[in-house]
């Protein structure tokens, strides 16, 4: 049926024919088959489509509550770690200085020790030293005793008698100092 025989019939220029009726019945006929059939699956697969998205969007927005959470916790350790990679740090700090106290006691020790050792050492020398000027000196008294007397004395008795008089001398003189 075209636009100009509806526009004449409704106009009443045209008469109802049995081709008009039979569409007006077929469509009504589809009106009732899609709405006992078809509207139906199409209405629960819309419903079916709502209740997916509304269950994905509780999804997403616990898992929006998740991600915070663990965030939250992420946030909360890395706090942890740094405080405690701050108290290792200080405690390092706290070591090296005690360990640098300690090393310098023990160098200023070790010092000691070997300033100890080196007077201990100087003194033995001076010792040594005197030992042997006085063993010339009394050598060298005793030569020119028999040189000046002209005759050989009992070298140990006079030795003796010089080693004491050089130790006498020897007091006399510290006692002075």
């Amino acid at each position: 049926m075209t636009l100009l025989s509806v526009y004449l019939a409704t106009a009443g220029l045209l008469d109802l024919s049995l081709s008009f009726v039979a569409e007006v019945i077929a469509f009504l006929v589809m009106i009732g088959i899609l709405a006992r059939w078809v509207y139906p699956r199409v209405v629960s697969a819309a419903e079916a489509r709502q209740r997916q998205v509304a269950e994905q969007l509780t999804a997403a927005e616990k898992a929006r509550a998740e991600a915070e959470e663990r965030l939250k916790q992420a946030d909360a350790d890395l706090r942890e770690a740094r405080r405690q990679a701050a108290e290792i740090i200080e405690g390092a700090n706290r070591t090296a200085e005690l360990l640098r106290a300690d090393l310098r006691a023990q160098a200023e020790e070790e010092a000691k020790r070997i300033v100890e050792n080196a007077r201990r050492d100087i003194e033995a020398e001076r010792q040594k030293a005197l030992q042997s000027v006085r063993a010339q000196v009394a050598d060298l008294v005793v030569a020119a005793t028999e040189r000046v007397v002209g005759e050989s004395l009992d070298g140990e008795r006079h030795r003796k008698l010089i080693e004491k008089a050089i130790t006498e001398v020897a007091g006399n003189g510290a006692s002075r100092g």
